[in-house]
């Protein structure tokens, strides 16, 4: 039988590692988004346009280089154009894949061995990337993304975006108890022949095929085993999908489905190609999507897959229960026919709405973002937009062709479609005045527990504590008690001298889930008994 909602969270498993390393202020400087990085390469030939675009069509060739990052200096560094869709051949503002491990495997910088700049096509704003994966990390694993000057041989060649790439190692250790577990990533472009008893063109879907051959046909294996765990997924999600939870992680997938769907994001699993994510088996055997690729999130990328591209306004409309009944998506449709899982799914859509877009903190963020680059975009040689374009690029449809949609242009609407839209808007009960009983001034006697009260809003139907004691990682729940008028309260004893708590509540009612803190996987209410006893 399929686990409660509550029973679900109850393995999520959060290392203290992971909580910090999500706090902004905690980035790397290299990916701190308050300054520019400052990149130049430095290549021993006058042509290594034309060289890097033939190793690009020869291959998956790195021309060797000389790299200087704010100012410190990295030889024998292989360098290549990146990408698919926004590699141009002779092209003069080329995304770029830069290896600093190439000639010396211990070289890296903050134990970052990969640097991925992308060129930000089809995005006059400049900012979706950075804005995108800035609201993504709140919720799920995804990477860092700042800005970089990139000068090539003396020349300025143009701003790009900074992302860290999900393939270094650092990424994993950030998010995952494990570095070299199955991991895989959706194919955006198959193989030129079709494998005979193999579904075609199914991309990352996670459609079921027979033969393990199939899989490797729409998945890059990027450790040493992976298909066979694939499949398993695979069979899993389609032939048992009550079993599900023991091989993914169901909350980390709902919030991205959620995330991909409130910014109309669908160069994603979303979108008509299922692309742009991968896929990593944690220590506890269950695989965690990562996102990934946000050039084209709010609007730049229309296609669903059924019909022809979505108009600029109709996307203000787009669905939240999207490919909900879509079997050609099982990642959704076998997901959201739970019932259980559609209403956690909904509170996640939900919390990312209002936390980032109800009250236009998104664009207010986007605006700072814009007001850092401004110089350096107008002083871009490459740059695919005027300046005109750039100042545009919030309110305003670019383009005549591609008609790119402002972010508040598309937003706006949209926001005030999803706010009365029937699935959303039921209001989740809200927890406050969450308190932790301290010692009396002046008694004698000592707190030896964790006494912790909430207020929650009416029409809740059940309230749960999740925590953990200090030195464990896996949270316990526990359900708090009803002391009227919307009061609730539980008590957690430690039984082996633990003086400290980590915990965040769950409130339930008929149609919504409410948390606190809001972003509970990265960031927890925490106390000690020694503080309580001051």
């Amino acid at each position: 039988m399929k686990q409660t909602i509550t029973t679900m969270l109850l393995f999520l498993t959060i290392s203290v590692q992971i909580m910090h390393s999500q706090q902004e202020a905690n980035a790397p400087d290299f990916y701190k988004t308050d300054k520019i990085q400052d990149i130049k390469i430095t290549f021993n030939i006058d042509k290594w346009q034309y060289t890097l675009d033939s190793l690009r069509f020869n291959g998956d060739s790195f021309l060797e280089a000389t790299v200087e990052i704010n100012g410190q200096e990295f030889k024998g560094v292989g360098v290549q154009y990146r990408g698919t869709k926004s590699f141009r051949t002779g092209g003069v503002r080329n995304p770029f894949n830069i290896k600093l491990d190439y000639k010396d495997g211990n070289q890296h910088l903050d134990g970052y061995k990969t640097i991925k700049l992308s060129n930000a096509l089809r995005d006059p704003s400049m900012v979706r990337e950075v804005l995108g994966y800035e609201i993504a990390r709140n919720y799920m694993p995804a990477p860092w993304a700042n800005y970089a000057r990139l000068t090539i041989n003396g020349a300025y060649y143009g701003l790009m975006v900074n992302i860290e790439s999900v393939q270094d190692e650092a990424f994993r250790a950030r998010y995952f108890d494990s570095v070299n577990n199955a991991f895989l990533k959706a194919n955006e472009v198959l193989p030129k022949e079709s494998i005979d008893g193999c579904k075609n063109s199914i991309y990352g879907s996670l459609q079921y095929d027979e033969y393990p051959k199939c899989y490797e046909n729409n998945f890059e294996k990027l450790s040493e085993s992976g298909y066979s765990d694939l499949m398993q997924l695979v069979k899993t999600l389609n032939q048992s999908p009550d079993k599900i939870e023991t091989i993914l992680d169901v909350d980390v997938t709902l919030w991205m489905h959620a995330f991909n769907n409130v910014l109309v994001n669908l160069s994603s699993y979303a979108g008509n190609k299922s692309v742009n994510y991968y896929l990593y088996k944690d220590s506890d055997g269950k695989f965690r999507p990562i996102i990934w690729d946000m050039n084209l999130a709010f609007g730049s990328y229309k296609n669903i897959g059924t019909g022809s591209d979505l108009k600029t306004r109709q996307m203000d409309e787009l669905d939240p229960m999207l490919h909900a009944d879509n079997e050609t998506k099982p990642l959704i449709s076998k997901l959201l026919v739970d019932p259980d899982y559609k209403k956690l799914y909904l509170s996640h859509y939900r919390t990312i709405l209002y936390d980032h877009f109800v009250d236009g903190q998104y664009l207010e963020r986007a605006k700072q973002l814009q007001s850092m680059i401004r110089v350096d975009f107008m002083n871009d040689p490459g740059k695919f937009y005027d300046m005109s374009d750039f100042d545009n690029s919030l309110d305003k449809v670019i383009g005549k062709q591609s008609k790119i949609p402002g972010l508040a242009w598309m937003m706006t609407p949209r926001t005030d479609f999803l706010k009365k839209h029937p699935a959303l808007a039921v209001f989740p009960s809200d927890i406050s005045n969450i308190d932790i009983l301290k010692r009396e001034p002046m008694s004698v006697k000592q707190i030896d527990n964790f006494t912790i009260s909430t207020e929650v809003g009416q029409f809740a139907k059940k309230v749960t504590l999740m925590y953990r004691l200090e030195g464990q990682k896996k949270f316990k729940a526990v359900n708090m008690n009803s002391k009227g008028d919307g009061k609730f309260e539980t008590v957690v004893t430690p039984a082996n001298g633990e003086r400290a708590i980590d915990y965040y509540i769950i409130a339930e009612n008929a149609s919504m889930i409410s948390y606190s803190p809001s972003n509970y996987m990265w960031k927890q209410h925490h106390a000690s008994l020694d503080e309580l006893n001051k």
